[in-house]
């Protein structure tokens, strides 16, 4: 064996017991569930980018480079950043990793470490090529990605029916408020679905993997968004309902919605972009491009500059005419008043760092969004512009937007499940009727496992629904806990979701987001298999807990999210 060999060899062997040394003093770790969680790709892996020379870091080829671009924001970007700043994930800049090493980086990469890294050569993930070119290409300036402007967001812009040549009245006999717009995550559609008949209306084109879909305040029209960042609008007084504008926004995106404050009801959008770091308003009724405003700027606490503060969720006031925007990575939220968007407005409310989704408590005064990676929940008073508080809850909380309801002791509660612990955390939120509770953390329940995204209850059920689809047990994953909320101390009952949809083949059969029917005496559920799986929609009596019905239509490809146009349109959750 030659010398350099058994150089190379030593120093693999000392960087890997450097990593068990590591690993063994980190008492954080983290739980499968949350890699799930993070492991989403990135729309921006198909964007060319200049290739940075670092002469400090070892050369790459350009294919070598474009590999660990692509790689990277498939794999890497969610947690580390786009531009490698650190986001749940720690820097990777190469102020930091040049003097770490090739090989060190390589058995890094290879092995994980209970600080969070995963195993990506060990997984099946990534072969030892990949692991080698992804060793280098940290070690190189990171490339970024391009910005996207004015022009380009109108370059997108499309008009499919204007407004003046869109029915004047409802075109149809469906049950609008009842209807059900369901993510068909991997086909970029989403399906229209009739909560009455449980029959699928339209199969809508739209953006890739769309995250959610808002109702507009009068109902007519829905407005989905894809990761892709691309917008659609559909109008639902349509013969058939379909879409009648889209636009793209930027790279990438996660929240969309529309102004509700009386006199200002369908007259506005507004989207927020992951990349570049910035929300648009845009004219409701034809999504045309009005305002681009940055979100670059301070991290709340430290002061330091964040060159990419994602916006992660967006909510319409009903106290002001004001759009709640939630920046990530600064801990910032914007109350945008929309009323002169020629002299715009911004209050800034810092709370903690990496706000990512909430909803309204159930007066639709206070917003309630979780700093997932702080582990905390900000309440956000819309009607006096101020933080109402902030709680601490349990491990990398994940409310989608919550679940309210009345504890027999505390009041009014709002709630969330978290990824990262088997706990969902009930808050107080009657200042008024409850003062000694508000705002505080009262109980917490006993959920099966971590891995939760969303729970959901309401007015009219005494049920609270939570499902954990990222957890790796699939005893977990393929069913929800229900609790009484009248009687939460008896713990909850399981319901065999996926089973109950009697798919023939071996997917995944994750079974995701609960969503009540307009009556609130139905829950739906989206059994989530692979794309080339069978999946299904369960439909069940919220009074007895008992399967009511389940939907298969080979339409039905990856359905996640699902959202009742009625309760979307009122935020009742």
């Amino acid at each position: 064996m030659t010398t350099s060999k058994i150089t190379r060899l030593t120093a693999l062997a000392l960087a890997a017991l450097a990593m068990t040394a590591i690993q063994a003093q980190d008492k954080k770790g983290i739980t499968q569930p949350e890699m799930n969680y993070q492991a989403g790709g990135s729309p921006l892996a198909g964007e060319a980018m200049y290739q940075g020379t670092n002469p400090k870091a070892p050369p790459m080829t350009q294919a070598e480079f474009d590999l660990g671009r692509k790689t990277y924001f498939e794999r890497c970007a969610g947690c580390h950043g786009v531009l490698r700043k650190g986001a749940t994930g720690k820097p990777l800049t190469p102020d930091l990793t040049v003097a770490k090493g090739t090989d060190y980086l390589k058995v890094f990469i290879a092995y994980g470490s209970a600080a969070g890294m995963p195993n990506w050569m060990t997984s099946g993930e990534m072969d030892e090529k990949t692991v080698d070119v992804m060793a280098r290409y940290i070690q190189h300036d990171a490339p970024t990605p391009p910005e996207w402007s004015m022009a380009q967001t109108k370059a997108t812009w499309k008009v499919i029916i204007a407004p003046e040549k869109r029915p004047t009245k409802k075109m149809n006999n469906y049950n609008i408020a009842n209807i059900f717009s369901t993510t068909l995550r991997d086909t970029g559609e989403v399906a229209l679905i009739d909560g009455d008949t449980k029959k699928i209306i339209n199969i809508v084109k739209t953006g890739y993997a769309v995250h959610i879909t808002r109702t507009s305040a009068s109902g007519r029209y829905l407005y989905v968004i894809g990761r892709d960042a691309k917008i659609n609008m559909i109008d639902l007084w349509m013969a058939t309902p379909d879409n009648v504008a889209e636009v793209r926004v930027g790279l990438e995106a996660r929240s969309v919605d529309t102004s509700k404050f009386k006199g200002y009801e369908d007259k506005l959008a507004i989207a927020g972009s992951y990349w570049p770091p910035q929300f648009t308003i845009m004219n409701g009724d034809t999504l045309e491009p009005l305002k681009i405003v940055s979100t670059r700027g301070m991290v709340v606490g430290t002061q330091e500059y964040h060159p990419e503060p994602r916006v992660a969720s967006i909510v319409a006031s009903h106290f002001k005419p004001e759009f709640v925007v939630n920046v990530k990575e600064t801990g910032k939220t914007l109350m945008v008043d929309y009323s002169n968007l020629d002299a715009l407005k911004i209050t800034e409310i810092g709370s903690a760092p990496f706000l990512h989704d909430g909803g309204w408590d159930s007066s639709k005064r206070y917003f309630m969004v979780a700093a997932n990676q702080s582990n905390k929940i900000a309440a956000i008073d819309a009607k006096d512009g101020k933080l109402a508080a902030i709680t601490e809850v349990g491990k990398i909380p994940h409310p989608g937007r919550g679940a309210n309801f009345t504890h027999p002791k505390f009041g009014p509660v709002w709630s969330t499940g978290h990824l990262g612990d088997e706990t969902i955390s009930l808050i107080g939120t009657d200042p008024k009727g409850h003062k000694q509770y508000a705002f505080k953390e009262v109980m917490k329940l006993k959920g099966p496992g971590g891995g939760a995204l969303f729970i959901k209850s309401h007015p009219k059920s005494r049920h609270l629904y939570s499902d954990t689809p990222l957890n790796p047990d699939p005893k977990l994953s393929q069913s929800v806990a229900v609790y009484d909320v009248n009687n939460l101390d008896k713990g909850y009952v399981t319901l065999p979701i996926a089973e109950w949809a009697g798919l023939s083949d071996d997917g995944a059969k994750r079974v995701v987001q609960p969503e009540f029917n307009k009556a609130g005496d139905e829950v739906w559920f989206a059994v989530w298999s692979a794309k080339n799986k069978q999946s299904a929609l369960v439909i069940v009596d919220d009074k007895t807990l008992k399967l009511k019905a389940v939907i298969k239509d080979p339409r039905l490809i990856t359905p996640t999210g699902h959202f009742n146009v009625h309760n979307t349109q009122h935020d009742v959750y």
